[in-house]
């Protein structure tokens, strides 16, 4: 498929999704949750959404969460999409930790005090 158009549906998810986890968020003071990447199967088939979540200790039980409510997600993804993408891909979430590892490599050489 082309790669721009496949483009414009990573970034057409990753907004939507967004902005979903912002509304469910506010509701959860001190939580933010950030789509740091999505990726698209050339098929369509499965969206690979990449999650930056703060603070980094609530990661893996917000994750286990959403993964929970992934279903609930892929719905409310499709009434705001629905009329732009025929196919409406699988969700499956992932920590991005880069944040964390970068925080870790800058303690170690000594660069954050």
């Amino acid at each position: 498929m082309d790669n721009t158009r496949m483009s414009r549906i990573n970034r057409l998810i990753q907004k939507e999704i967004s902005d979903l986890f912002r509304q469910q968020t506010q509701s959860l003071p001190g939580t933010l949750i950030t789509v740091t990447s999505v990726t698209v199967s050339p098929d369509l088939g499965v969206a690979r959404v990449r999650l930056s979540i703060f603070p980094s200790e609530k990661a893996e039980e917000l994750l286990a969460s959403i993964r929970a409510n992934t279903k609930a997600i892929r719905y409310d993804l499709g009434g705001r999409v629905g009329k732009q993408l025929r196919k409406l891909p699988e969700l499956t979430f992932f920590i991005d930790d880069s944040l964390d590892y970068l925080e870790r490599i800058d303690s170690l050489l000594g660069l954050k005090e």
